[in-house]
């Protein structure tokens, strides 16, 4: 039986700038940085534990960029207990964000992005 998830691939432009972004800007730790033939395999987590992120180079740079300005272009949601500090701090260390925080009928909303302009959704659930 599925008991969980472990890891979520992450496509980037370059891995070297989408490391440098999950782990200086968003506080995440580097679980694993390793070169296989011409590639390679990085692994970053929010320090409280949780899925793993990977790193990995994305195919087509272009077709995920189609989608209205108020929606994330990943399907990782991130959450977190005080969106408004966390957008704070966040802001403070580089991190853009399109749609910042807004309350909504289902708990706070916001999108951040990283480097290559990726949209992902950061909320306080209710």
């Amino acid at each position: 039986m599925i008991n969980g998830i472990s890891k979520i691939v992450v496509p980037v432009e370059d891995q070297v700038r989408a490391k440098e972004f999950w782990t200086s800007r968003l506080g995440f730790d580097v679980l694993s940085d390793e070169s296989y033939g011409d590639e390679r395999w990085i692994e970053v987590s929010p320090p409280s534990g949780g899925p793993v992120i990977v790193l990995s180079p994305r195919k087509d740079a272009k077709a995920w960029r189609e989608l209205p300005d108020r929606l994330p272009h990943s399907p990782v949601f991130f959450s977190c207990d005080d969106l408004e500090a966390t957008h704070r701090e966040l802001v403070e260390r580089g991190v853009r964000f399109p749609v910042p925080p807004a309350r909504m009928h289902f708990g706070w909303w916001s999108l951040f992005e990283d480097d290559d302009g990726t949209r992902y959704a950061l909320g306080q659930w209710d």
